[in-house]
């Protein structure tokens, strides 16, 4: 597989904008204000078209290959043979991946399945049930002491480089037990963020997910879960809520479900025998 370049991690992430900034009684004055963002990205799979996403530019390689991961196409790096911007489109808004021979995918399944839904992964496409045919659920002996737990909302807000000139974008982070960041993301959606770290794992070759936690900086759904079973990740954290259905499938999962992780408090919504 060729290396994906990290020029993509380059890309401008925000604009300047000039607002009327307005601050309790006194006078409206005119500032520069930064904004995140956002364009389409079109995933190809050999130059056809099987998805497009709202995301941040920047990282596209991985946020590509983490897609295909929890679609259910690649578990492995070596399935690839190339990623890199398709040619045709001047602006850097598409991207190919280019598979090994040996490696068979049904791209019109791939495509129905894709564009059937906008942006929530298999919600509304499939039960818990159809995604374990695809995703068995984890059976993992992971633990993580709540001491370390509490400290990783702060350790992965000090990493937000990004967040911190936008004030925009979500963030998702690996960890390992010993609460050392592992590799974090940005972008404007939640789900791209953690595509991208998933990306990264798989391109990288360095990281063990199945031994990892994911921490993610906005609320946990259905399809945060689902992507991180695709991943074989045994413990989720959040510093936000749950949604019913993320709870519901994570005790399904084998999956830890760690919610509200703010100061010195936090949620086990399922698996709480993993945080000791």
């Amino acid at each position: 597989m060729s290396s994906p370049s990290d020029a993509a991690s380059n890309a401008m992430i925000s604009s300047t904008k000039r607002v009327l900034r307005w601050s309790g009684s006194a006078a409206p004055e005119t500032a520069d204000d930064e904004l995140a963002i956002e364009e389409p990205l079109e995933i190809q799979v050999e130059t056809r078209p099987i998805s497009v996403t709202m995301r941040t530019p920047g990282r596209d390689e991985e946020l590509a290959a983490g897609f295909l991961i929890t679609e259910g196409v690649l578990d492995h790096p070596d399935q690839i043979r190339a990623i890199r911007p398709y040619p045709r489109n001047e602006k850097g808004n598409a991207i190919n991946v280019l598979l090994r021979e040996d490696v068979s995918v049904d791209l019109a399944r791939l495509t129905r399945h894709v564009f059937s839904s906008s942006s929530c992964g298999l919600c509304g496409k499939a039960t818990i049930d159809a995604i374990h045919a695809r995703f068995p659920p984890i059976a993992s002996n992971l633990s993580l002491a709540a001491s370390i737990l509490r400290q990783l909302p702060a350790r992965m807000r000090a990493g937000q480089a990004s967040f911190d000139r936008t004030g925009g974008l979500h963030a998702a982070a690996l960890m390992d037990t010993e609460g050392r960041m592992l590799v974090l993301r940005e972008d404007i959606g939640r789900h791209n963020a953690v595509d991208k770290v998933l990306g990264h794992a798989l391109l990288k070759g360095e990281i063990d997910t199945s031994r990892t936690l994911l921490l993610v900086s906005g609320r946990t759904s259905f399809e945060i879960l689902q992507k991180s079973l695709a991943g074989k990740i045994p413990i989720i954290a959040s510093v936000s809520a749950p949604s019913s259905l993320a709870v519901e499938f994570a005790e399904a999962s084998g999956q830890t479900l760690v919610g509200f992780l703010r100061e010195d408090r936090f949620n086990v919504y399922a698996h709480a025998h993993r945080i000791h």
